[in-house]
């Protein structure tokens, strides 16, 4: 019995009553973490010593790298010492940073995922002026922007949803504090806020969405009109990670916040977060990016081959 009697914080019920579920949940958890960790890692320190990946579409994945790095970060280790331990409480101020950094990292992922569709609409469709038009300033611009727009939102949304009234209600039926479940526990009308993170998930993930369909609608029309079975190969083989990423990630995210009709119920929604925050992270780095891209191969061989060689001159 878990009693949150005179505690400011919030006790995390996650499955509580089911400690085999949790237990496989906690062992899967710590499995994707562990790939997510290493595989986002690996594309970071790539990105940034291989001279052959200094271009703009890696930029942008070295972002979506760091993003999915501290998304995991912010949710993995609270839940997993949770889970394992006796104690499920978090504090009111370490639930509040939590929330506004998923809000924040939701947010920009998703802005930054357009970015990178426009990345490839240039690749594509304007080949012989792609690295005119994506230079570094507005490479950079364009990260900013998506960051001071997550911000904003956020700073929107979380003292709205930390201030609502609880009635000494503590019990989050979640993993970690997550927007939908800080509603659930209010003890007043939270239709407007409802309408509110509504609208803002609308602004936030449907608009960067659209902006996708409209850069891959170009892209495919593109792809089309290229006579050789090997360029149209080529030029869907620099969209297709993006793609998948993209699939992925806006599935869960639609199915779980801006579904027309039922919601899902509660235990699908702490899966499907886990799905989204957690098993997602880890799948862009090792089955996505990496695995499938030969430019990261070759970047890990390069970089086994200098290690090699300075081994080889330290011997000699």
């Amino acid at each position: 019995m878990i009693n949150g009697s005179y505690f400011n914080g919030f006790i995390l019920l996650g499955f509580t009553g089911q400690p085999l579920l949790e237990i496989v949940i906690s062992g899967v958890v710590f499995f994707f973490y562990t790939i997510a960790l290493v595989g986002n890692a690996v594309i970071i320190l790539l990105s940034f010593l291989d001279d052959h990946l200094q271009t703009p579409m890696y930029f942008f994945l070295r972002n979506l790298a760091i993003l999915d790095l501290c998304y995991t970060t912010n949710i993995v280790p609270q839940m997993l010492v949770n889970i394992w331990g006796k104690d499920k409480r978090i504090t009111f101020g370490g639930c509040a940073f939590q929330l506004f950094t998923d809000m924040v990292l939701s947010s920009v992922e998703c802005i930054l995922l357009a970015v990178m569709s426009y990345d490839r609409f240039n690749a594509v469709c304007k080949p012989l002026h792609y690295m005119t038009i994506m230079h570094s300033q507005l490479c950079q611009t364009l990260v900013a922007m998506a960051w001071l727009v997550g911000v904003i939102n956020c700073m929107i949304l979380s003292p709205y949803a930390m201030s609502l009234p609880r009635c000494g209600n503590h019990h989050l039926d979640h993993f970690f504090c997550e927007m939908s479940a800080m509603i659930k526990i209010a003890c007043v009308d939270t239709t407007t806020m409802e309408v509110t993170t509504f609208s803002m998930c609308l602004i936030t993930v449907l608009v960067p969405l659209l902006l996708i369909l409209v850069s891959y609608g170009f892209i495919t029309v593109a792809i089309l009109k290229i006579k050789s079975a090997t360029g149209r190969q080529k030029a869907f083989g620099t969209c297709s990670s993006h793609l998948i990423v993209v699939s992925i990630f806006y599935g869960a995210i639609i199915y779980m916040y801006i579904q027309p009709g039922n919601s899902p119920n509660q235990d699908e929604g702490k899966l499907l977060s886990i799905f989204y925050s957690i098993v997602t992270p880890s799948l862009n780095p090792l089955l996505i990016y990496t695995i499938r891209n030969k430019e990261f191969k070759g970047a890990i061989k390069r970089q086994m081959g200098k290690e090699k060689h300075s081994m080889d001159t330290i011997g000699h």
